[in-house]
């Protein structure tokens, strides 16, 4: 914030623009002038950090790509203008781990949880038995309603899973239905062996890498698998993965959650894009993320809402690990669709500085989706942007809770 006579804060003035309509993104150039701090991920810019700041900058969009960035003096002219008012602007954020189809709510599991009573209902069953009682309609009418709630917050690209379905049908749907909202669709029918396969997980096995992989993979860019006691173990997740990359599918891991396990090994072996979760580690998983190129996806809304043991995201990131930081929204776990909120979490909990919490909620995200059109301002990628009510992208981990979203465009077009 910039001071005035005396000394006295001067706040920022609000942006002067109004949302712009698609037509308008494709058949005009706008730039985006009198941003206080410009994060850009482009270590070539700016600072020359991983975030490329920019101090005093402009961004000039052109239809659905980011054309220029620099100082906000040197902008080129173009058709529309629009004043950020001493605000900082950031990359959408990433959110490459979500659970968004889905139907019901386990509040009362959450409320006994947090009171520290015992509570014997079906965890991911409850959700399941309700997502297969669901409309089609109701489906997509929840997944839209988490959709705006997660955009409101600065998100504007995202991934999100089957799982809640686990059969052929159910799990077809939920990626169909998914699919038409975004192409980053992963199909989870191992998420955990149906109820209906209680007595022959193996028999499940040959199903999600037969029949209903065959129904899903149509509507999916990548593959999953929990790989966790109680759920899939090493052989049974390397069996789900393999299928999936034989369909074309690439592959991603839910890891070492719950306890030390084979799934990051896993990953990395397989080449998986991300190895989510990452909370017990040993030094050879460490080693083994640091000297792959899977990238370790943290979410921290999962700790939070369990109590458990938070991921070291220090001890990854000195040893050389790409880190994403996720909301993972689902009804059970982790019921948010803050990426401010999980970034706040990362700074006070799992030992992140705001800038590293920042890079891995846009280009760490990113790169866990194995992208670079998004998660960065710069020339050629989109232009997903969030402007923040706030001087310094690093108000969203020093004012927690606090809606400093005050703007935000998608591909070039103003949605909020």
């Amino acid at each position: 914030m910039t001071t005035g006579r005396a000394g006295e804060p001067v706040r920022p003035t609000p942006p002067t623009s109004s949302p712009a309509t698609p037509e308008d993104a494709m058949s005009s150039t706008t730039v985006i002038t009198n941003i206080a701090s410009l994060v850009t991920n482009d270590p070539s810019q700016g600072d020359g950090s991983p975030l490329g700041l920019i101090q005093d900058a402009a961004v000039v969009i052109d239809g659905d790509r980011v054309a220029w960035t620099g100082e906000s003096s040197k902008a080129p002219a173009t058709d529309n203008r629009v004043d950020a008012g001493g605000r900082a602007v950031i990359p959408g954020f990433v959110d490459s781990h979500s659970h968004l189809v889905f139907a019901g709510d386990r509040t009362q599991e959450f409320n006994a949880r947090m009171s520290g009573r015992a509570y014997s209902a079906g965890g991911i069953r409850t959700t399941v038995a309700a997502t297969r009682a669901a409309s089609d309609e109701e489906l997509e009418r929840n997944l839209t309603r988490y959709l705006r709630e997660a955009l409101r917050q600065g998100t504007t690209t995202f991934e999100t899973k089957s799982g809640y379905g686990l059969t052929t049908r159910d799990e077809a749907r939920a990626l169909r239905i998914a699919s038409s909202h975004t192409d980053e669709v992963t199909y989870l029918g191992a998420h955990i062996v149906s109820p209906d396969y209680a007595d022959d997980p193996a028999g499940y096995v040959a199903l999600v890498t037969g029949e209903m992989l065959d129904a899903c993979a149509p509507y999916a860019r990548w593959v999953d698998v929990f790989c966790e006691k109680g759920a899939f173990d090493g052989d049974q997740a390397r069996a789900i993965l393999t299928a999936g990359k034989a369909k074309g599918l690439r592959p991603r891991v839910h890891a070492n959650q719950l306890s030390y396990g084979p799934g990051v090994q896993l990953a990395v072996e397989l080449d998986a894009a991300s190895a989510d979760h990452c909370t017990h580690l040993t030094d050879a998983d460490v080693d083994a993320l640091a000297s792959g190129d899977t990238v370790a996806t943290l979410l921290p809304g999962a700790e939070f809402s369990t109590r458990a043991e938070w991921p070291d995201a220090r001890r990854l990131i000195d040893a050389g690990v790409t880190v994403a930081l996720s909301t993972d929204c689902n009804p059970g776990s982790s019921f948010t669709s803050s990426v401010p909120f999980c970034i706040a979490l990362a700074v006070r909990d799992m030992r992140m500085t705001p800038d590293e919490a920042v890079w891995s909620a846009t280009a760490g995200g990113a790169r866990a989706l194995r992208r670079d059109d998004v998660g960065r301002i710069a020339p050629g990628a989109y232009a997903d942007l969030a402007l923040l009510d706030a001087p310094s992208h690093v108000h969203l981990a020093y004012r927690p809770g606090v809606p400093l979203v005050t703007g935000v465009w998608r591909r070039g077009v103003r949605e909020i």
